[in-house]
């Protein structure tokens, strides 16, 4: 079996304890990898490293940076199959989606922070009072602690890595201990096109990793994706010494389908966003509200589609839905589907553990589920979706909002006005209208309410790892200037 070290200032190394955990294939329950477990002292070794190296990469021009990361997007591109082989095999992803998804979209983020490195711009220079110009600069935070998920590996490393080292910001990242393996290609990537020790480190394991890097003196920034229960453990840890929080955290999307929609896209599109990366997406479509005069016709054509969704091995040109990432995801899954049984919601389709090896689960799809049930509430991470009828636009948007999260949602209806309407009143930060789930570089993805706070892509994910810096220059030159008096001394 294959060992992958951590890197640490520039080098491959294992854990200061030597102790190894086993990375699974979640479709055959096999192992494949075998990663460090490392502890506090390699944190600290890492974090040391990111801080010494944050002084020198930081005063580096732009361009520079720039270069690097273009040369980083290059080199990975050309690994595009084997990051796609171990993608596939360590998180349980169909093929096709890794190859035509994640990958390509993370090199393209990459490119595209390269490009913003270039740009990092204040307000313009004012004179906004007498005597004075003011000028804005924005700096880099310092060393940032990332803590990626499991769902979206390679995407997610790339998602905080580039943004953060284009601002000059240094990184140490945590990959899910489930997925560490692309990560580390990552980092390993960057030493091999010239990036300096210390930029890019990547250390691995679980909450032995986790809470000493959110707790560490010298990290100044945690971004998190994952969970709002981690999201809140983190919030507290970081309170302790007032270091910056980002959280992408959970989601529960609806998808608002009105009596005029294109019912046979709606449902094409609610099965994409339902079982897309079989349900482990923060911003998958779960909670289906379709308009009453169309209910019926909506929930036959989405059924039939959900029942030709193909579960395979994650390696099969023709998988469309791979297993869950592990035993205790699908046994949490599966309680959630045994709960709503008990409350007498309605099952149309699946709700079953099929049989053989891999943590596969069945597309699954409940009905007339009440608006506060736990199955309308509460992120589920999985192949389950709940499709329910409404009776007005208003009923909509009273259910759609009637959660704690707000990440993401979309709307269906060939109406522009009521597109605009209704996406105005949702209280998400992204709304699709007539698709559900495509992102782009240069726009942001973040949330409302219980989803977090802070935003991944685009420009605005650069404000989030720098800070604004006011410089204000006197242009007198007087040694007494006219508002001194009101701290010392008499008005002239």
């Amino acid at each position: 079996m294959e060992q992958y070290k951590m890197i640490i200032n520039g080098e491959a190394v294992a854990a200061v304890s030597a102790d190894w955990e086993t990375v699974i294939n979640p479709a055959t329950e096999d192992g494949i990898a075998e990663v460090p477990q490392a502890d506090y002292t390699d944190v600290d070794n890492a974090v040391t490293a990111a801080k010494s190296a944050f002084t020198s990469w930081s005063q580096l021009s732009p361009a520079e940076r720039s270069t690097l990361i273009y040369k980083l997007a290059d080199a990975l591109e050309a690994k595009t199959d084997r990051l796609t082989e171990i993608e596939s095999l360590s998180a349980g992803k169909p093929m096709k989606l890794v190859a035509n998804g994640d990958v390509p979209f993370a090199i393209d983020n990459i490119r595209y922070f390269a490009g913003q490195a270039r740009v990092i711009e204040g307000i313009a220079t004012k004179e906004f009072v007498s005597g004075y110009t003011s000028t804005i600069r924005r700096e880099p935070v310092g060393v940032v602690a990332s803590i990626a998920p499991w769902n979206y590996p390679i995407m997610m490393a790339a998602w905080k890595i580039a943004p953060a080292i284009a601002a000059g910001n240094t990184v140490v990242i945590k990959p899910a201990p489930q997925t560490p393996l692309t990560t580390l290609m990552l980092a390993q990537t960057a030493l091999e096109v010239g990036f300096p020790p210390g930029v890019i480190n990547v250390v691995t394991g679980g909450a032995s990793v986790g809470e000493p890097l959110i707790s560490h003196p010298d990290v100044r920034m945690v971004s998190f994706t994952g969970s709002t229960r981690t999201g809140k453990r983190i919030m507290e840890l970081a309170a302790q010494k007032v270091t910056r929080v980002h959280l992408e955290l959970g989601g529960k999307a609806p998808l608002i389908v009105f009596a005029d929609a294109d019912i046979a896209a709606a449902a094409q599109g609610a099965v994409v966003g339902a079982y897309v990366n079989t349900g482990q997406d923060c911003t998958a479509a779960t909670r289906i509200l379709v308009e009453r005069s169309r209910y019926q016709e909506f929930l036959a054509a989405f059924t039939e589609l959900a029942q030709q969704v193909r579960l395979g091995t994650p390696q099969a040109e023709t998988t469309d839905m791979g297993p869950l990432i592990s035993a205790d995801q699908r046994q949490r899954v599966h309680g959630f589907v045994e709960r709503a049984k008990n409350d007498s919601v309605s099952l149309k389709l699946g709700g079953e553990i099929p049989d053989g090896k891999g943590f596969f689960y069945q597309p699954t799809i409940f009905c007339d589920a009440p608006t506060q049930s736990e199955i309308m509430q509460e992120e589920v991470f999985g192949p389950v979706v709940v499709v329910n009828p409404i009776d007005s636009e208003q009923e909509a948007i009273a259910v759609a909002n009637d959660v704690k999260y707000g990440l993401a949602a979309s709307v269906w209806t060939k109406d522009i006005i009521k597109a605009w309407r209704v996406a105005s009143a949702l209280e998400f930060g992204t709304v699709w209208i007539n698709d559900h789930l495509p992102l782009a570089s240069e726009m942001p993805h973040g949330g409302f309410k219980e989803s977090g706070f802070g935003k991944d892509l685009s420009r605005y994910a650069m404000e989030e790892y720098t800070i604004a810096k006011h410089i204000m220059f006197d242009l007198s030159g007087d040694v007494k200037k006219p508002w001194h008096f009101t701290a010392f001394g008499d008005a002239e």
